[in-house]
């Protein structure tokens, strides 16, 4: 990214940043969603004044009245090309990103049909970087913001039957601490939030599946209060997950090999294996809906 001249050294790199939420406007994809539900909330309890984005415009307006404050919608499908280039015209002007729009991508990689691999990159991965590309400059100019990108544990270790979730995760990941630097002494701070297994929403919940024996999970509350925080204190990253989820995310990540051995088992296959079929069936259940909808 092309930042100004004379910008750069502001601020030194890695350094501390305060954000004042009550006065900021902040976007905050997939809103409408277990997780987004929560972060708004919690966002709008703390004053910030939100364009809230989804695809169904009903659902924002709902969400939208039932929060206090004034806040925005702006529906958006950022699975369709061009998606978040229009996502980004249509938000305007704001302070902060918190970019969690997502969707699964279990399953083997010869089950994925061409047009479902290229939406799981593009919500996943695509459109966090370009509506970035497009929203970081206006808050460069302004010498201050905050964009935050919900990543998960998926991206720090991987897991069968999981490998384009896990490449998008991944990517994101590597995209928010390049981001970062580029960022440094702008005024501009870039984060990221890690979930682990979270009940009662978010793509784990949503699969109807059970968390791994002894691993825990977390709740959508404590992972929109990693949000709030990474916008207002600016950290690397935080991750939301029992301590057990933590530490074997990060050992996948320093010993890669011993993990992948770990992941070959039958319990984590069997696992990822009810996972996606949670998934699966989900989404049958879903087109099923849409389409008599249509009909009707």
């Amino acid at each position: 990214m092309h930042l100004p001249v004379g910008r750069a050294l502001r601020q030194p790199v890695g350094s501390f940043l305060d954000v004042e939420l009550g006065d900021k406007t902040v976007l905050v994809t997939g809103a409408t969603g277990g997780l987004g539900t929560a972060i708004a909330r919690a966002l709008a309890e703390r004053g910030a004044t939100l364009v809230l984005s989804a695809r169904s415009p009903d659902a924002l307006q709902e969400l939208s009245d039932s929060l206090p404050g004034e806040h925005r919608v702006a529906a958006a499908d950022l699975a369709l090309e061009g998606g978040a280039e229009r996502l980004a015209g249509d938000a305007g002007d704001v302070d902060c990103l918190v970019a969690n729009a997502g969707m699964s991508g279990t399953g083997n990689l010869e089950s994925f049909s061409t047009e479902e691999l290229t939406r799981a990159i593009r919500v996943n991965l695509e459109a966090p970087m370009i509506l970035a590309r497009a929203l970081a400059p206006g808050m460069v100019d302004q010498g201050e913001g905050q964009i935050v990108f919900i990543a998960s544990l998926a991206g720090k270790s991987a897991s069968p039957r999981s490998s384009i979730y896990n490449a998008t995760k991944f990517g994101l990941r590597g995209f928010a601490l390049a981001l970062r630097t580029d960022l440094a002494g702008t005024g501009v701070g870039a984060s990221i939030v890690s979930p682990g297994f979270v009940r009662g929403a978010g793509m784990f919940a949503k699969s109807g599946a059970r968390s791994t024996a002894g691993l825990g999970t977390t709740t959508p509350e404590r992972v929109a209060a990693a949000v709030v925080r990474a916008l207002e204190r600016n950290p690397v990253e935080v991750a939301v997950a029992p301590i057990r989820q933590r530490a074997l995310a990060h050992l996948g990540m320093a010993i890669p090999g011993l993990a992948v051995r770990a992941q070959s088992g039958g319990i984590a296959k069997r696992a990822t294996k009810e996972i996606d079929a949670g998934h699966r069936a989900a989404g049958s259940a879903g087109s099923r809906h849409r389409r008599a909808r249509s009909r009707g």
